[in-house]
This record gives structure tokens, sequence and C-alpha cells, in this order.
């Protein structure tokens, strides 16, 4: 008799809507981009309250002028800018350095996609209207943090890892002539290295993030970038190529 009594009861339950789960991909707000295309966002993006003339620096093809070597222990030692704040000219950010053409050898761990919609990309979120993030280590830092035997000892390691990283960035205009400037290009030869850390020569714009200086921190040293890189090879010999010889060395542009 008991279950007769209930079967009313589970019949309205049966026909009743099910809730969608609020923690659902379809119930996350999605942003909507500012431009339908990367041809019609203009440099300095869109959404640029904040800094438009950092999302021009960002969006540059291409620079003259000489290149001048660095090590990444270098630009760890960079200093940040005392007086900067948000609206402000960049004028100390240059006396810094900002602008110049740099090279500089280090390890390369990942390129990380960022389909998230930036400003200076006009919020796209396509692989190819947006940037790849690369995490750049020195030797040492890959020697202090081996890999483990486990991938959940691994995610640790490279989170120590990328605590002592900097920062380079593919970005989608540069890839325009460069079509290999891809996470998928590159992270095959990242994952083929034993320590899953790829030697690589980086050229680019140095370059100040000053939007994560002051909000949105990153996990790294500072905020200076090779943004964006213009040239990267990657040593065919495992660690034996030098900073100042071409031997050894394949450009990104050459692999098929």
């Amino acid at each position: 008799m008991k279950l007769f009594r209930l079967l009313p009861i589970l019949m309205v339950f049966a026909v009743l809507p099910l809730q969608s789960d609020p923690t659902t991909t379809h119930s996350k707000k999605h942003k909507v981009p500012c431009k339908a295309s990367l041809g019609q966002c203009p440099d300095e993006g869109c959404g640029t309250d904040f800094d438009p003339n950092l999302n021009r620096l960002k969006n540059i093809r291409s620079l003259d002028g000489p290149v001048t070597p660095h090590t990444l222990t270098w630009m760890k030692k960079l200093d940040d800018p005392e007086n900067f704040s948000e609206g402000d000219s960049r004028e100390e950010l240059t006396s810094l350095g900002e602008g110049q053409k740099i090279t500089v050898v280090a390890y390369l761990l990942v390129a990380k996609p960022e389909l998230g919609g930036e400003s200076c990309n006009c919020g796209l979120q396509t692989p190819a209207e947006t940037d790849n993030h690369l995490v750049l280590v020195t030797r040492a830092t890959v020697q202090e943090f081996p890999l483990a035997d486990n991938e959940e000892a691994n995610k640790q390691i490279f989170h120590s890892r990328e605590l002592e990283s900097e920062t380079a960035e593919f970005t989608p205009r540069v890839r325009l002539a460069h079509p290999n400037f891809t996470r998928e290009k590159v992270q095959p030869l990242i994952d083929a290295t034993g320590e899953d850390a790829l030697l690589v020569r980086v050229t680019g714009q140095l370059l100040f993030d000053s939007e994560h200086f002051l909000r949105n921190h990153l996990v790294r040293v500072n905020n200076w970038e090779i943004h964006p890189v213009f040239k990267l090879e990657y040593c065919t010999q495992g660690d034996s190529c030098k900073a100042n010889s071409d031997g050894g060395w394949k450009s990104l542009d050459d692999l098929t």
C-alpha cells in the first residue's frame, strides 16, 4: 500500500523539467568579439580604455634596426617602472628598454593557447586570430626541477618552473607572414624532448606588459616579455647549440 501512495508523487517528479546546472558550459557568460575578423581589428584593438598604446605595440608586424643579444637572466633583472599608472604615456617604459629588438636563448616549456578573447585581438577567439603564450626558462631552472615519473607530480614541477619564467608571444598579425608560429607546430618539438624543455633562440620586441603589471597578474618573474616574436629557432642538437653561433639552429619557419 505504501508504494501505491508514493506513485502519484513519483509521477509528478517524472514530468517536472530538469533544472540546468549553473556550472555547465552553456550557462557561462560568453565573451563576444567586438570585430568579426582580424582584418577588421585596428592596431589599438578594442576595449582600450586601459592603454591603446600597449595594444599597438603588441600588434606590430616587424621592427627595424639591429638585434641585441641578451640572456633570460638579464630579462629577469629588468626594473619595473616606478611612476607608471593606468592611462600614462610609455616614455618611462621606453627609457627602461621597451621597444628594443632583442634575441634570447632559453628553454621553451609550453606554447599555451589564449582563446579567451584579448582586447589587442578585438576579443576574437579562434586559434588563427589569437596569441600563443610561450613560457621560457633558463637551463638552471630545468635542472633544478627535473621531471618525475608521474603526471600529477609533473604538474607541480611545471608550476615551480613557471614561477621562474619569462614570457614570449606568437601574435596573429606576425603569423600572417610566419604561418608556422603556432602551438600546433612548436608543441610537438617540446614534447619530444626528454625534459619537456626545448632549447630555442627567440628574436622579437622587448615589451612591458603594463596591463598584467597593474592587474591580472601572471605566474612569472616579471612583466617584461618578448612580444611579438619575429623569429624562433630551435636546437636540432639537443642542448649543444650556442647563442653566438648558427650551428645546429633551425628556424621554425623552415619546419615542414
